[in-house]
């Protein structure tokens, strides 16, 4: 076990910590396998049976995918309660991968409706479970005030965007050529090399990562299972009455993150311990949080109704080969990376000037919904028509819109939180994502290429209308910041 202060002194890995190479690694194969599941399960979900799919109903797969990436958002604060009261961030971490593991696994060799049940489940929790933790142990490889810090966490997510990028590349290659269980088999796979790896180099993360900051009372632990009893009760009787059905499960999943965001901010709000200030900043973030949501609502329909439409509508012929559905999913990854260090040295240049966050929203927002208008340019076409290189150019509006919104959230929800709701004001923000992404599959139940101007144009318009909205009441907002830029 290696020990705080010889983890920040470690220079082994390239002037980083060792331990940083372990969670890249990890980090990086857990997102080949989430990615490359993510690219060919719509289409396993509603290809004919003749073509090796389960013959849903487009709208339903849609609504399964939303509802499946609303879960792993929602997910996070339940993999930070148990990392907080129970285990660590460290072990979370590990029997997170574990979980995600048993999942693709289920969803390679577990036929049909079995495999997708538990195959989703364990992926939406251990994801949920792995994400902040990984983030978490990054951070206690460095001292606080270590300059190789910022450095430490761009490389570490530099393993996010590569694992984004290659995992649709080789499971839609399986898919293509073999068919979608080696394609779910190769993200198995890809996590079985990542926890290998993970399991054989944990001794060299420092010891802080193992502690449990805020343990549970041994004589409150019968109440919390307790609850998870009642809960999956709950969700089994919800199930078996047909009250949640695949058809609404992301309308299911919108409704319950919804009331918990709502719970969430009424919860803070009203309690004694945040001082007036503090009040008014947690009201400032209310729009913004139904911005990011609006934004993650079309960001994250590259899963749903992109994903539709690179394979219905999508000129994929590559000099007389067809490119497989999923690679499009690896367009994005390929734009972060080469446009992340551009923005960030955009905001560095423009100091002061850079806009304020509030318009940093209504941009990213605005130009969200403007990504989904182009796709009008291409509408009415019949078959497979629209050409690859303008996707591509759609595809990187979106990630301009992705640079200009996401990374400023998390900053955000740690900079207006209240001293005695840190934890809740990072959930808060995650639940905007969460709320998102359920959508994603609730509106794509909308979608269909019979009506796609109307569909694009209503969709896309709403979020530059949200944007438009955020921007012109931002002096406002910054007001109730109350000094928070």
């Amino acid at each position: 076990m290696t020990t705080s202060t010889e983890a920040k002194r470690d220079t082994r890995f390239f002037g980083h910590p060792i331990g940083l190479a372990n969670l890249f690694g990890v980090e990086m194969w857990e997102r080949f396998s989430y990615y490359g599941m993510l690219g060919i399960l719509p289409i396993y979900l509603y290809y004919s049976v003749a073509e090796g799919g389960l013959a849903m109903p487009e709208a339903t797969a849609t609504s399964i995918v939303g509802a499946y990436g609303g879960l792993v958002y929602l997910s996070t604060i339940v993999g930070a309660w148990v990392a907080d009261r129970l285990l660590g961030p460290e072990r979370t971490l590990f029997y997170s991968a574990v979980l995600i593991m048993i999942g693709h696994i289920s969803l390679a060799l577990l036929p049909g409706f079995l495999g997708i049940g538990v195959g989703l489940v364990c992926v939406a929790v251990g994801s949920g479970g792995l994400k902040g933790n990984a983030t978490a142990v990054v951070g206690t490889l460095y001292g606080e005030k270590d300059s190789r810090r910022d450095a430490g966490f761009t490389i570490f997510y530099m393993g996010i965007n590569l694992g984004g990028f290659v995992g649709p590349l080789l499971t839609g290659l399986a898919q293509s050529e073999v068919g979608f269980h080696l394609g779910f088999g190769l993200a198995a796979i890809g996590m079985a090399i990542g926890l290998t790896q993970y399991t054989v180099f944990r001794r060299n993360l420092p010891d802080t990562a193992r502690e449990v900051p805020n343990p549970l009372p041994a004589r409150r632990r019968p109440a919390v299972g307790g609850v998870l009893v009642v809960l999956v009760v709950v969700i089994v009787a919800g199930v078996l009455s047909g009250i949640v059905t695949a058809a609404n499960l992301s309308d299911v999943v919108v409704w319950i993150v919804g009331i918990a965001s709502v719970v969430y901010f009424a919860v803070i709000l009203t309690s004694r311990k945040i001082t007036a200030v503090e009040r008014r900043r947690v009201l400032s973030f209310i729009p913004m949080f139904i911005a990011s949501a609006a934004f993650f609502a079309l960001y994250q329909q590259q899963f749903t109704v992109v994903a539709v439409y690179s394979d219905q509508r999508l000129d994929r012929d590559l000099f007389g080969w067809e490119m497989p559905v999923s690679w499009v999913q690896s367009i994005n990854p390929v734009f972060i990376l080469l446009l992340a260090p551009v923005i960030a040295a955009i905001w560095i240049k423009l100091g002061e000037r850079q806009p304020s966050t509030p318009i940093k929203f209504a941009l990213g927002t605005s130009v969200m919904g403007l990504a989904f208008l182009l796709f009008l340019f291409f509408a009415g076409g019949t078959g497979n028509s629209t050409p690859l290189l303008a996707l591509a150019g759609i595809l990187l509006v979106f990630t301009v819109a992705e640079l200009m919104l996401s990374p400023v959230g998390l900053s955000l929800s740690t900079k207006l939180a209240p001293d005695a709701f840190r934890t809740q004001m990072v959930a808060l923000n995650f639940l905007s994502v969460s709320l998102g992404t359920a959508l994603s599959g609730s509106l794509a139940e909308y979608y269909s290429t019979d009506h796609e101007a109307a569909y694009f144009s209503v969709v896309g318009g709403a979020a530059v209308a949200i944007g438009v909205v955020l921007a012109l009441i931002s002096p406002f907002v910054r007001k109730l910041m109350s000094g928070v830029r």
